[in-house]
């Protein structure tokens, strides 16, 4: 929640909000000029009055407050920082950093502090990030965009002993993390506008003793029950070798490859469309090798495969 939170950038989230709080209300943000606030606006109209103040809370209460998808901390932290943008109600420099620090999880602020703002004296643990998360999905949705995407990489890492990799999981550790994405499988229907991918290699298939499924309660949950040479892409696991080596004809590799020749041609960079024979070399190469087949299209379009294979000559003639 924390990390996805730091590059959501929530108060850029928050200033659309209040865009569409002021288009509500029958304005436009672009008449609005730049350092002054929506209430600034309306006082040199002549519109501050308290019938205009009280529709500004109003539909700060029905977008934030009311919204029974948002946690109650989250949605009155939303709320007020939303309200300070607009110009009503007013908050203080102060206030805004505090409650900025408790959403993205400051465990140096007092928790005292937020009770004469209105929220509960409580901090964010593992506990409760998860309705955050679902919290912040809510406002990614809120602020106009289709919905929050999460992408996690290189999972593998939790069962990676090698001497270079600088982060080490003891079991606890890594069981934990299982644990987590188990529960996030179980809420997901509690969730909306959401979705987690995680991307992995087979080494966390493969192994029985430290990977997926050494944790029966998640690997229950996300394992294949039903198993054909056809690949399905709606299990939650998708094998993306297995459904590149179905999916990608030499067709399409040509056609890929003269999509991008296309591409890079405004931005002066030589490329080279392959043929249909090239393309079968690559969907070869791709079997024995451990490089995508979209990466190898990139290469050899671009004239990176063909300096790598020349290279390798070279290198191999110098050693004879």
């Amino acid at each position: 929640y924390l990390e996805v939170l730091r590059q959501a950038n929530i108060m850029d989230l928050l200033n659309h909000c209040s865009e569409k709080i002021v288009q509500a209300m029958g304005f436009e943000s672009k008449d609005i000029d730049p350092g002054l606030t929506f209430l600034d606006f309306l006082a040199q109209q002549g519109l501050a009055d308290g019938i205009t103040r009280r529709e500004i809370r109003n539909q700060l209460k029905e977008m934030f407050l009311d919204n029974p998808r948002m946690d109650n901390n989250f949605s009155l932290a939303c709320s007020l920082l939303c309200g300070s943008l607009l110009g009503h109600p007013v908050l203080e420099e102060t206030n805004k950093e505090l409650l900025l620090a408790w959403m993205h999880g400051d465990k140096k602020i007092r928790m005292t502090l937020l009770r004469p703002l209105g929220l509960a004296p409580t901090r964010i643990t593992k506990y409760n990030a998860r309705n955050l998360l679902r919290s912040l999905a809510e406002l990614v949705h809120l602020s106009g965009y289709t919905g929050l995407l999460v992408t996690v990489d290189n999972l593998e890492v939790l069962v990676d002993r090698s001497g270079m990799n600088p982060l080490h999981y003891t079991k606890m550790k890594r069981e934990d993390t299982y644990e987590s994405i188990r529960q996030l499988i179980d809420d997901i229907d509690t969730f909306n506008h959401f979705m987690v991918v995680y991307a992995f290699s087979g080494e966390l298939l493969d192994n029985e003793n430290a990977g997926l499924k050494s944790y029966q309660a998640l690997w229950m949950r996300i394992q294949n029950e039903v198993r054909s040479k056809r690949v399905n892409k709606f299990t939650d696991i998708a094998d993306l070798d297995a459904i590149a080596l179905q999916e990608y004809s030499p067709s399409l590799l040509v056609e890929m490859s003269q999509k991008l020749a296309q591409l890079v041609q405004h931005i002066n960079v030589q490329a080279s469309p392959l043929d249909e024979e090239h393309a079968k070399q690559l969907i070869t190469q791709a079997r024995l090798g451990g490089v995508s087949i979209p990466r190898l299209v990139n290469q050899a379009t671009l004239g990176f495969l063909a300096q790598q294979d020349t290279a390798e000559e070279e290198e191999h003639g110098l050693g004879l």
